[in-house]
């Protein structure tokens, strides 16, 4: 199997994988889910990068989180661009955000599935679910979609 093939193969493994929470702040960065603030701080700290998949429409809707890098699910080249935030990100973790939680978790699922580590679902999205309130709610800052895209690294573009 090709490095590209299998790729894209993640995004169609998307089987359940078993997730672990554990309720300590001092083990966000081993943990599979993040809460907003979680991936807010691990941002400051330049402990984690974090990668909104959302569709542009939200984005301008909305705004991106402040730091984080706009690389939609929904537009070509997204698993060639998603693992460059990887690479990009080193050894640190890559928060995955999306509206709910719920592509962002899909999308983890396949992850695992294929074996890539090194990602985390934050899973109360930016609008909000059952697991908190999300970045907005949460008052966590936005930015306007020009302004983060003319931050990502050119690797991203």
């Amino acid at each position: 199997m090709t490095t590209a093939h299998g790729r894209r193969l993640f995004i169609l493994g998307l089987a359940a994988a078993p997730v672990t929470l554990i309720t300590s702040p001092l083990t966000a960065q081993a943990r599979t889910i993040w809460s907003a603030d979680e991936a807010y701080d691990a941002l400051l700290a330049d402990s984690a990068r974090v990668v909104d998949v959302r569709s542009r429409e939200e984005w301008l809707e909305t705004g991106v989180g402040a730091g984080v890098w706009p690389i939609s699910m929904h537009e070509d080249r997204f698993p060639d661009r998603l693992f460059a935030a990887k690479a990009l990100a080193g050894s640190r973790d890559v928060g995955l955000i999306c509206a709910t939680g719920g592509r962002s978790a899909s999308l983890l699922r396949a992850l695992r599935q294929a074996r890539y580590d090194g990602y985390v679902d934050i899973s109360e999205g930016m609008l909000g679910s059952r697991r908190g309130p999300g970045w907005l709610a949460a008052g966590l800052p936005v930015v306007p979609l020009d302004a983060a895209l003319a931050s990502m690294p050119e690797d991203l573009a």
